[in-house]
């Protein structure tokens, strides 16, 4: 996959599709041309049938994303006019997560900061190494956080946990991240990649069209009551029944053996 920039890194390996933050020497901060490409290897994975499972990673062991790149402010996002435009590459990228129809995993080592903590949230499961750092320190900015990166910190972690990141700044460590229930759970540094290799594993052998209606469903469960599409949600249900990755995971459980299943 040719990107834009070199900051941005995709690559594919036994049905998981990496997508690796690669800006190590500001922490994986993002830049405006990361998140274009951010839109780019999504669109390119949701059409791939052979990456089953996105793992989201920052390069290096220093941090996963600490977030916006705050050089880039004197060009990018010096008044409201300019912020808008910035914001539209922003709502592009949300965008392109919100239409990916696959398990996302967000592997955490180091300082997940500010809009980090925003990408950890796009993920349906959280995995962090115990040298995790977490903050949203948007009030020693003077930023202005919207709707919509609140109401997944707040589906997340709850009201009370959200105003207590949000109104205090502070960083807090990876065990004071799993009692708020921002991550679903903590290794060791040295156990990182092998944990969240095997969780992707275990998607990656599951049909896929199971795990793209529950994760649709769920989806939908979060939202407010007008805005879910329960008649989309039944249909992908009846599809799963329909389907031949049924027909093979009965014959599988019969003959005792594991299934294969092609996400048809």
């Amino acid at each position: 996959m040719e990107l834009k920039t070199d900051r941005m890194i995709a690559e594919k390996d036994g049905g998981i599709g990496w997508m690796i933050y690669n800006n190590p020497a500001r922490r994986n901060a993002v830049n405006l041309l990361m998140r274009e490409a951010v839109a780019q290897i999504l669109e390119a994975y949701g059409k791939d049938d052979d990456v089953r499972v996105l793992v989201i990673r920052g390069a290096g062991d220093k941090s996963f994303v600490s977030g916006a790149d705050i050089s880039e402010f004197k060009d990018r996002r010096f008044d409201a006019k300019a912020e808008e435009a910035y914001q539209a590459a922003v709502k592009r990228s949300q965008q392109a997560m919100e239409a990916f129809d696959k398990p996302v995993i967000a592997m955490i080592q180091g300082y997940c900061i500010g809009g980090g903590v925003n990408v950890a949230l796009e993920a349906d499961i959280r995995i962090a190494a115990d040298n995790s750092t977490f903050a949203v320190p948007a009030a020693r900015l003077g930023l202005g956080y919207g709707y919509g990166a609140l109401k997944r910190l707040v589906d997340v972690v709850g009201p009370a946990f959200a105003k207590e990141i949000l109104f205090t700044a502070r960083r807090f460590d990876a065990a004071r991240a799993l009692a708020m229930g921002l991550v679903n759970c903590v290794v060791p540094v040295g156990e990182l990649e092998a944990t969240v290799r095997q969780y992707a594993a275990d998607i990656v052998a599951n049909a896929p069209l199971t795990i793209k209606t529950a994760k649709a469903a769920i989806n939908a469960i979060a939202k407010d009551p007008a805005d879910r599409d329960l008649a989309k949600i039944e249909a992908m249900t009846k599809a799963c029944f329909d389907s031949a990755d049924y027909a093979e995971g009965r014959k599988a459980f019969m003959e005792k053996r594991k299934p294969v299943f092609t996400g048809r």
